[in-house]
């Protein structure tokens, strides 16, 4: 098997940006898939069309959790599990633990209650490694207001974004103990925050490498 890691956060956080400089920076590696959640795959992609949609503001919060549910079905099944059965390294932006702060907290759902349709959704697939990128509610809220392209989600109102970091900081806490949880101090400059993300990322790469030395 490969290596999953999964990279999270609220929006805001600066996590797409130190993504586009990881790409660009282990581009010339072919064991290294990225992709991106809601999509990663052409069936996925069209129920994030839906999903983010601004003209979609009627959906209701249980559709909302299904849809995100489904794309991430299709996308374990089509592209993920393939590629970690192949000895591939996936590196997706956002997985489960977003559905529980988005959903789970900021629409009310109930964290257990998306925990178990996730766990449906997921099959059994569960990341080595989640890098979170923790930034104070006050950075987030700065850096979300120079978005000029924001979706029906970033757009949902500060009372939804601050259910959903509150809950982040739940689940963090609930996590603390959990080896493979990774934080990155976000707050730090772009160039700082790369180099702690490509730290852990060749640190896991290490390791991976060594498991395959010693099968």
């Amino acid at each position: 098997m490969g290596l999953f890691i999964t990279f999270e956060g609220p929006d805001g956080c600066g996590k797409t940006s130190i993504i586009n400089l990881i790409k660009e920076y282990y581009k010339d590696n072919e064991k290294i898939i990225f992709t991106r959640e809601p999509g990663g795959t052409k069936i996925s992609e069209k129920i994030r069309e839906l999903i983010l949609s601004n003209d979609n503001v009627n959906m209701s919060p249980r559709t909302e959790a299904l849809l995100y549910a489904a794309s991430r079905a299709q996308h374990i099944d089509e592209l993920v599990k393939p590629n970690l059965e192949k000895g591939n390294i996936v590196v997706s932006d956002r997985f489960v633990l977003s559905s529980l702060a988005y959903q789970g907290g900021g629409r009310k759902l109930g964290v257990e209650n998306v925990k178990r349709i996730n766990d449906f959704a997921i099959n059994g697939v569960n990341p080595d490694v989640i890098i979170f990128f923790y930034v104070d509610p006050l950075t987030t809220l700065k850096r979300k207001s120079l978005n000029e392209n924001a979706d029906r989600l970033e757009l949902s109102g500060d009372d939804f974004h601050s259910r959903v970091y509150d809950t982040y900081i739940e689940l963090l806490e609930e996590m603390k103990d959990d080896k493979v949880l990774r934080k990155v101090d976000a707050t730090k400059s772009m160039e700082e925050v790369f180099e702690d993300v490509k730290k852990i990322i060749d640190e896991k790469m290490e390791e991976l490498l060594w498991r395959w030395l010693l099968q």
